[in-house]
């Protein structure tokens, strides 16, 4: 069993071997590199090469890579344009698709075993959600992903077409990628409704998580067990269909940093103690 931090903790900030350190010593393994060029700039040959240093310096493995889903944040609500992979402007669309192939450059100079995907934006932020968009995008971008070696993780995401049974119908019906599944949020399937059923309905396509906590209704990403998930059901279902891939904690800075990398390392032991059971 494994845990792993993403690096959307320090979203508004230039990413920096003192965050990977932060990281490293709170106990966690893995770390997910969020691919906004405000924070990590995925179009630098020699950023990606010195982040290849920084992993080495703090023992930590490069779990993933999300995708990029905005041109740039500056300050916690200061965000840019939206990239989406989901809109019927062909310009736009294969824009993003090219941003999405541009940070696989991550993973093409250091590895890594997921690329995390959102198709399309939640539905709370507006904007379009075609499907048949999202579908040419995936499609373009398993292309992309095969050579690389790297497995492409759809995120369960409150909108129409990320909802637990639409991302299965697209994977079993649609596409044919051996590499393409499923990264289940836990916090967003808590907002979609049961996060048990997703589970169940998401389990023969898991490839990984994000792993935070909210009330049901806002996309907090707070800590595990800050908000009103049931962990130990949770747990218990994911124990049940047979994941064993890493518990990776997407959190948002709502207090400090080292606050919270606390309350993820209390929430990990937490983990540990019901999955020992």
């Amino acid at each position: 069993m494994r845990f792993g931090i993403s690096t959307h903790l320090y979203h508004e900030q230039r990413l920096s071997l003192d965050h990977l350190a932060q990281i490293a010593a709170h106990g966690f393994e893995d770390v997910e590199i969020f691919a906004t060029r405000s924070h990590f700039d995925y179009h630098d040959a020699a950023a990606i090469k010195q982040l290849g240093t920084w992993l080495k310096e703090t023992g930590l493995t490069l779990h993933s890579i999300h995708a990029p889903i905005v041109d740039g944040l500056h300050g916690r609500d200061q965000w840019g344009e939206a990239i989406s992979n989901a809109v019927a402007d062909t310009g736009k669309r294969q824009a993003a698709v090219r941003e999405t192939d541009a940070s696989m450059n991550i993973a093409r100079e250091l590895g890594g075993n997921a690329l995390v995907l959102h198709l399309g934006t939640p539905t709370v932020q507006g904007g379009e959600n075609s499907r048949s968009a999202a579908f040419r995008s995936v499609e373009d971008i398993c292309r992309l992903a095969e050579p690389v070696g790297i497995k492409v993780a759809l995120e369960v995401l409150p909108n129409p077409l990320s909802d637990a049974a639409g991302l299965v119908a697209m994977i079993e019906r649609d596409l044919d990628f051996p590499r393409v599944g499923i990264c289940l949020d836990f916090g967003h399937a808590f907002i979609l409704g049961d996060v048990v059923d997703t589970i169940e309905t998401v389990s023969e396509h898991l490839i990984t998580t994000h792993v935070h906590d909210n009330d049901g209704k806002k996309d907090d990403h707070k800590a595990p067990f800050d908000g009103r998930i049931n962990w130990s059901m949770a747990l218990m279902t994911m124990q049940k269909v047979g994941y064993e891939g890493t518990y990776l904690m997407e959190l948002a800075n709502l207090s400090t940093t080292e606050d919270v990398l606390k309350k993820a390392r209390a929430a990990r032991a937490r983990f540990e103690k019901l999955m020992a059971y």
